[in-house]
């Protein structure tokens, strides 16, 4: 996998997750879903870490075009601070672990 820096901003380090579901979709030839956007990052132990300014970021998921997010359980708390016009217009899943994700993005149940 190459990650580079287009734009010349500095690479971020909220990358480990989903380079670890593109591994796995590699890896098993299975693609993600469809307008599928996974928030959420984790550490190189695995644990998962809760997204910031949760509501900014959906508003960017839906202004690219995503239907369904993919959210880590520790930021269930942050829904409140969503507006519900925003949050209705998604499809919500949440995850617990790297290993939840990877199977929820794959959509393999």
């Amino acid at each position: 996998m190459h990650v580079q820096d287009l734009q010349g901003i500095g690479l971020t380090s909220e990358l480990s997750l989903v380079a670890f579901i593109a591994l796995c979709s590699g890896a098993l030839r299975k693609p993600v879903q469809s307008q599928l956007v996974v928030l959420g990052s984790m550490s190189i132990g695995g644990t998962i870490n809760k997204v910031e300014e949760l509501a900014n970021i959906m508003q960017v998921c839906f202004d690219a075009g995503a239907k369904k997010i993919l959210l880590p359980m520790a930021s269930a708390v942050d829904i409140p601070t969503v507006p519900p016009e925003l949050f209705a217009k998604f499809q919500i899943s949440f995850y617990q672990s790297p290993e939840d994700a990877v199977f929820k993005a794959l959509g393999v149940e």
